[in-house]
This record gives C-alpha cells, structure tokens and sequence, in this order.
C-alpha cells in the first residue's frame, strides 16, 4: 500500500485508491481477505477510522464485502468492474482531453495515430 502524507488526496481516498490497483494487480484475488484496519492502522501509524472510511468507499461500490467478525474481502467480479472504472476514467481524463487539444490545433486523426505508435514525421 502507498500512502503519501505530503499529498493532496485525502488519505482515506488513497487507501481505496490502493486496494483498488492491488486488486487490478492481483495482489489481492477476488474472494481473499484484505487485511484487516488494525494491520493497516499499525503499519502506516494511521487512525483506523481513517482507513475504514477507504474499506467502506470499496464496500458501497461492491468491491469489498463484509463478513461479520472475521474481516473484509474482495468481491467476485471486482477486478473487472475496477478495470472498466479506470478505462472511463482514462478515456474521460486522457482521451477526450487529446482529441480535443488535437482538433484546437487542427491535427488530423491520421497524424494523431502517427504520434500516437511513434511513426516518422508528422504535419
């Protein structure tokens, strides 16, 4: 898990931020245990309500589920609705900003795949 102290994005943000890349990496496999707020809370030295405010986001989203006592787990099917979360979130913040710069400065779709696979001279 990463957490950055001296960033911008809340900490809770970055924790399911965290359990989200670990899953799509399979470091976490749909139907594990993640470990629990108590492991997390001593290893990183943060406040356990801090990071199950993170578990809780994964939960309202069904990436992670509950089982009463024994601790959160990842949810089958988790590492593909995460996979086409972070696809529309590419295309929406990457895509449509290019398309946009490239028809501001009148470059055609042609040139665009040229700079796009690093082909030879572009106009």
């Amino acid at each position: 898990m990463k957490i950055d102290f001296g960033s911008q994005v809340p900490i809770y943000l970055q924790i399911s931020q965290s359990i989200e890349d670990d899953i799509i990496r399979d470091i976490f496999e749909e139907e594990t245990q993640i470990p629990s707020t108590t492991e997390v809370s001593m290893n990183y030295n943060i406040n356990p309500a801090t990071i199950a405010k993170g578990f809780n986001l994964l939960v309202d989203e069904g990436i992670l589920y509950k089982k009463r006592g024994v601790g959160m787990f990842v949810a089958k099917g988790a590492k593909k609705t995460l996979i086409r979360k972070q696809k529309e979130h590419f295309y929406e913040k990457y895509v449509v900003s290019l398309l946009t710069e490239a028809d501001k400065l009148g470059i055609k779709l042609e040139d665009l795949i040229k700079m796009l696979t690093g082909g030879p001279d572009y106009e």
